[in-house]
Order: C-alpha cells, then sequence, then structure tokens
C-alpha cells in the first residue's frame, strides 16, 4: 500500500532516511500537526536556554554569601562565565556536527548533557566542581538553539521562516521569567540548589518528547544521481568562511557577539546590579522580571516587524532602541521609569538576537544553515563569556553600577551599526545581482534578433 510522509516525517527507504525533492518540497508546502509538534518540542527547549541565562544570576548572591566558597564578585563573574564558554563550544560544534550527523540527534544529545549536568551542579561541594559543571552543561546547552533553530527553519514554509524563527526564540524570555519568578519563593525557602533541579523536567519529560516527535531532516544517504551534485555542496567552515559567504559571516558573528555581550550581561548582572543600587532581592528579581517580559513582548513585536520590513531593518531598529534605553538608567531616573527602560531593553537587546538568527536561517543556503548557526552563535558566545568577567571587574574596580549599564548601550549602539552594515552590503548584492540578470536578458534578447 502506499504511504505518503507527513511534512515532518522523513521518507524511509532501505538504505535509510531522507527527502527526495518532491518531500522537500510538500513539506514545505503545506505545516502538519506532526511539524508544529516539532516546533513545539524545540521551543521548549530553548525555554530552558533562558532559563539557565537567569538561573545564575537569581543565586549569584546566595552563591558568594551562603555557601563559604570564598566567592567575590570579580570570582563570581568568572564562575558565571564558564556555562557561556561551555556554550560558545557547543554551539560551534554541534551546528556543524547537526549538518553532518543531523539535527534530530544532535539537538537529542545536547538536551541530555545540559540537563544532566545542571541536575549536577546543586549538589557542588564547591566552586571549582560547579564551575566545571557549568561548563559541561553550557556545552549541551549551546548546541540546542543553532540546531533547534536549522530543524525548524526545514520544517516551516519559506514565508513563515522568519517569522517562526523569531516567535520561537520567545522560549529564551519565558524560561528567564520562570526563573525569576521561581527564583523570589524558593531561594529563601529551599536555599540556591533547587533551582538547578529543575532540569530535571528537560530530561524526564521534554527529552522523550524530543525522542517521539522531532523528525530528522538531514540525509543519511544520498541517491547515486544527487551525490555528484552534493558533492559540490561541501558542508563545514571551509565552506563557510570563504567567498561568497566570509564577509557576511563575520558580520554576522560580531553583531551577535555585542548584542549577547549585552543582553548576557543583563541577565548574570542585572538582580547584583539592582541590589548593589539599595533594592532588595525581591525587587532585584522583579527587575529582572521585567528584561524578561520586555523580552517576551520584543520576540512577538520583532516576529511582526521583521516580516513586515525585514529582519535586519528591524534588528537595527531593535538595537537603538536598547541602546538609548541602558543609557537613560545611567541618569538614576525615578522606579516607575526603571522598570519600563528595563522592558524596552529587554525587547531591544533579544529582539534584536532573534532577528540576527532569522537572518542567518534565511542567508545561507540548507547544506551550510546549521554551521552558519552555529558559528554566528558560537562566536557570539565570546561576548556572553566576556559580559560577566567585564561587569565584574568594572564593579571590583569600584566604578559602580553604571559603568555596567554604558558597557552594555555601547555594545547595543555597536551592533545597530554592524546590522547597518550588513543592510548595505545585502542591498548592494541585489543591485549587483539584478543588473547582472538585465543584462543577461538584454543578451539573450539581442541574441535572438
Amino acid at each position: 500500500m502506499n504511504h505518503t510522509p507527513s511534512a515532518a516525517a522523513p521518507e524511509r527507504t532501505q538504505h535509510g532516511v531522507h527527502h527526495s525533492p518532491e518531500a522537500a518540497t510538500e513539506a514545505m508546502a503545506r505545516f502538519s500537526r506532526r511539524s508544529a509538534a516539532a516546533v513545539l518540542v524545540c521551543w521548549l527547549l530553548v525555554v530552558f536556554d533562558g532559563y539557565d541565562l537567569i538561573v545564575y544570576g537569581t543565586v549569584q548572591s546566595s552563591l558568594i554569601t551562603d555557601t563559604g566558597w570564598g566567592l567575590t564578585k570579580a570570582t563570581a563573574g568568572t564562575v558565571g562565565s564558564m556555562a557561556f564558554v561551555g556554550m560558545m563550544i557547543g554551539a560551534i560544534f554541534a551546528g556543524r556536527m547537526s549538518d553532518s550527523w543531523g539535527r534530530r540527534r544532535t539537538i537529542i544529545a545536547c538536551a541530555a548533557l545540559f540537563s544532566l549536568f545542571t541536575i549536577l551542579c546543586a549538589f557542588s561541594p564547591n566552586a571549582f566542581v560547579f564551575g566545571s559543571l557549568r561548563l559541561l552543561a553550557g556545552i549541551g546547552l549551546g548546541g540546542l538553539v543553532p540546531s533547534a533553530n536549522a530543524l525548524v527553519a526545514e520544517l516551516v514554509p519559506a514565508k513563515w521562516r522568519s517569522t517562526i524563527a523569531t516567535l520561537m526564540m520567545s522560549g529564551v524570555p519565558i524560561g528567564g521569567s520562570i526563573a525569576a519568578l521561581a527564583g523570589i519563593p524558593l531561594i529563601p525557602a529551599f536555599g540556591w540548589p533547587v533551582m538547578f533541579l529543575a532540569a530535571a523536567v528537560a530530561l524526564l519529560v521534554v527529552v522523550p518528547l524530543g525522542m517521539r516527535f522531532l523528525p530528522e531532516t538531514l540525509p543519511e544517504t544520498l541517491p547515486p544521481a544527487k551525490a555528484a551534485t552534493n558533492a559540490k555542496q561541501t558542508v563545514g567552515f571551509k565552506s563557510l568562511l570563504r567567498a561568497p559567504y566570509l564577509g557576511m559571516s563575520i558580520l554576522f558573528a560580531i553583531a551577535t557577539l555585542v548584542t549577547l555581550f549585552a543582553w548576557y550581561g543583563l541577565g548574570t548582572w542585572l538582580p547584583n546590579l539592582m541590589q548593589l543600587a539599595g533594592y532588595n532581592l525581591g525587587s532585584a528579581l522583579t527587575f529582572g522580571l521585567a528584561l524578561n517580559l520586555g523580552a517576551v513582548v520584543g520576540s512577538v513585536a520583532t516576529a511582526w516587524a521583521g516580516t513586515r520590513f525585514g529582519p535586519i531593518p528591524t534588528a537595527i531598529a531593535a538595537a537603538a532602541v536598547a541602546a538609548v534605553a541602558l543609557a537613560v538608567l545611567v541618569a538614576g531616573p525615578p522606579v516607575g521609569l526603571v522598570y519600563l527602560m528595563l522592558v524596552l531593553a529587554g525587547v531591544g537587546t533579544h529582539g534584536t538576537q532573534c532577528l540576527i538568527i532569522a537572518a542567518v536561517a534565511s542567508h545561507y543556503p540548507a547544506h551550510l544553515r546549521g554551521t552558519a548557526l552555529g558559528w554566528a552563535l558560537g562566536v557570539g558566545r565570546i561576548g556572553a563569556v566576556a559580559a560577566p568577567q567585564v561587569g565584574g571587574l568594572l564593579l571590583a574596580a569600584g566604578l559602580g553600577v553604571n559603568s555596567n549599564f554604558l558597557a552594555f548601550a555601547a555594545a547595543a549602539a555597536v551592533a545597530a551599526i554592524l546590522l547597518g552594515t550588513i543592510g548595505a552590503k545585502i542591498k548592494t548584492t541585489k543591485i549587483k545581482a539584478a543588473k547582472i540578470q538585465s543584462n543577461n536578458t538584454t543578451s539573450v534578447g539581442a541574441s535572438n534578433v
């Protein structure tokens, strides 16, 4: 009996799993319920990325004062950076691995790795073990976002790709909001370790859901007729970092770096910064909640605006909003305005990153998509690694809370400038392509006369 696979279910043959061109076209033409389930699972995994971003900020004060580990603000920043070092490693290698080994296997392996080592963080006896476990958890977590975005880009119709990619990243601030809200009652009642035990949900619930619903969208083996064609489509960084992709790859990576510097810096230090500014722990965590709620709003708003005006122009505006909002905080505004500026900072910083991911997913061909996302997010994690360190060093140097806000505002402003350069390059490339096409049309017309 003939069987037509769903959009999310790859066609099986005796040689393995592969999509024929017809199956790929069908998958793009319709967005099945199974595809929607796969996107939802990827979104849930991204929620844990956001939870992990904020969770260290919620427990940082407790680690300094309650553990007896001898942490200072500077060393706490170093420990906070360990997860981001792991994310950098995971993003670079998992993006490449997902292009060759497969999206599904990479996502599930990364989710299991992250969950296991995050749970173990709750039982850390000292700062060294805690930092090492955060590093290992970060490797798994860092691989989730590029792999999940690459998978989702191949499950949804092309016209929805930018919108769905941006909306999926709403999981990051939602996860961060959960961490901030959960920390307010749980940390005083049960202590900081309980915040890391939440990763058991990912291991026991989300990973099995991934095994059930995530399809494999990359071929394990190709028909002989396509092998010769695909031989020229070499995957990996060698193809990414040469013409015609080199310039854009570098610009996307640096734009991601400075954006993540601002976003992860705020996520790591904001509760502590607000405590240093004179607020109690509950109020400080509420400011973190405002930042993340702003990021949720930013995900929805930038998804609409990115579809309406394009991801790059919208990202430029979002980065500029973040820079202005963070600069206003330096002036010490009233508490109501502080909340508003943090909401706008969340809209701008996270919205910018969502749009960069959407732009990268759309700019590169399918055989380089996972590698390109891994490259941008991997290099970008350098900013995430540096932000906690820089924040701690600025405070240790006695430069005060405002020095952090100025550093994050400057990073957002640089992101806006880099994205403007990317937009100009894309526009120039389109103009050149249009001229070449026009000349070719004219030549064909003349030869037919």
